[in-house]
């Protein structure tokens, strides 16, 4: 692997990192390091690639455990037509509240530079939730996002939208798609965000295609279990098993080969 790329903070309320998310942060946080660290893999089976894949770690997981875990095999295995950059996004930049800015400047822009025209993000737990947010607040820039047990903020808020009756008879407003993107989100404007999944059917280019992953013994299933609710039962996946990298690599072998990716030339 090799090097691939080589400015406005929002406030750690506005990022939608409450309480569950900080205790996960209490020890052993890395510092964060401008620009973020990445590393690249170049497909093998075409010259000519407009597709990168983005792939977000989880809280305490390093770019490496992609590699480790079999998901960057896997694209060569199933002869998908895309580049990947591992980016080492850990939870350091969610705790100093500089994960968009960062996402932003060191990894999609320098991307669209180098001529890739469809970019999907991948994002595993915090990851998840970062993989969201940036497809909120930057309308248009993603052509896919794949969520595996992301973090979905506060069960409190989860509980309130399952006592409405799900996402769909929430009274949360819906975002127009139209409107800009809000600079400072927080966990109830991303379930708004998220809501207007429901039914939908314009282009990817207010919102992109979502496909959601979770153990069904995951720590964070209820909310994942809303979030589904909102989306086409295909583009939903479970398995047995909580919140670590075997159920995750299921969900990813499984998930992968109905992603609407490229293929290799015969």
């Amino acid at each position: 692997m090799k090097t691939f790329f080589s400015k406005k903070r929002l406030s750690l309320a506005a990022l939608g990192l409450g309480a569950t998310l900080l205790v996960l942060g209490c020890g052993g946080v890395r510092k964060t390091a401008v620009p973020m660290a990445t590393s690249f893999e170049k497909s093998s089976c075409a010259r000519n690639i407009d597709t990168l894949l983005v792939m977000l770690p989880g809280a305490y997981s390093t770019p490496d455990e992609f590699e480790r875990e079999g998901f960057v095999a896997a694209l060569r295995n199933n002869r998908v037509a895309a580049d990947v950059v591992l980016v080492d996004a850990h939870l350091g930049y969610y705790n100093d509240k500089s994960i968009l800015e960062r996402l932003s400047a060191d990894v999609m822009t320098p991307a669209r530079s180098q001529g890739y025209k469809n970019i999907w993000l991948v994002g595993i737990s915090v990851g998840g939730f970062g993989g969201l947010l940036y497809a909120q607040t930057h309308p248009g820039e993603l052509a896919g996002l794949v969520a595996l047990a992301p973090y979905l903020g506060e069960r409190g808020l989860s509980t309130d939208i399952a006592n409405a009756g799900g996402v769909a008879r929430w009274k949360g407003p819906l975002v127009d798609p139209a409107e800009a993107a809000p600079r400072t989100p927080n966990e109830t404007q991303l379930w708004q965000w998220l809501r207007g999944y429901v039914g939908f059917t314009q282009t990817a280019a207010a919102r992109p295609p979502l496909y959601l992953g979770y153990g069904t013994d995951d720590r964070f299933a209820f909310s994942h279990r809303l979030l589904a609710g909102a989306l086409p039962a295909e583009r939903v996946f479970t398995t047995e098993g909580g919140h670590d990298w075997p159920e995750w690599k299921r969900l990813w072998l499984r998930m992968l080969p109905t992603l609407p990716l490229p293929g290799c030339p015969v």
